[in-house]
């Protein structure tokens, strides 16, 4: 069991996988992928301004837990609403809430602002259940922040399966329609 100094994560601690260990994973394994570099984002609302110059679609992360405990990194595109009630049905968990800023770091060793689906590498234990939205595996480009929200990493959504393939870290293709807030009229 970890002690709370080590779910923190200090200004001076580094960050266990850097960008640049990642991009060198990429290319290890094959993986082709254009680097775009930008303000930091820290919000799907700061980054609108930063896809209009990037091609594909743009996805966020949600860290997210339930009453048992049990994680969840979903990854969606940034289009794709999502009701947290409704998707606890759809993924049969209990009620999910968003893990805290120390938690994230402790599972995923990533911080607030910069969560993305390579960080599941860090999930040594296997705990955290990664789940990506079948739409966003239908486009050519997928983007997302590679451990450092100053920057954008594009690639096909295939190679985002395969360098999940390469992690040994299991994932769901869901289909998140049933999980789209109800439209009030």
């Amino acid at each position: 069991m970890t002690n709370a100094a080590t779910k923190t994560q200090p200004q001076s601690q580094p960050l266990p996988t850097s960008k640049e260990q990642l991009l060198m994973h990429l290319d290890n394994i094959g993986i082709s992928y254009r680097l775009h570099e930008h303000e930091p984002i820290f919000t799907v609302k700061q980054g609108e301004s930063v896809e209009k110059t990037i091609q594909g679609i743009h996805c966020r992360n949600l860290f997210l837990y339930d009453k048992k405990k049990r994680m969840f990194l979903i990854t969606a595109a940034n289009e794709t609403q999502i009701d947290l009630k409704k998707l606890s049905i759809l993924i049969e968990s209990g009620r999910l809430s968003f893990c805290s800023p120390a938690r994230l770091w402790d599972r995923l060793g990533i911080t607030p602002g910069s969560v993305n689906p390579f960080c599941i590498m860090n999930d040594k234990e296997g705990t955290v259940r990664m789940v990506l939205d079948s739409a966003m595996m239908d486009v050519e480009i997928v983007n997302y922040h590679p451990m450092d929200n100053s920057w954008t990493i594009g690639m096909a959504p295939s190679d985002l399966l395969k360098f999940l393939d390469s992690t040994g870290h299991a994932y769901e293709i869901v289909d998140f329609a049933p999980a789209h807030p109800d439209v009030e009229e």
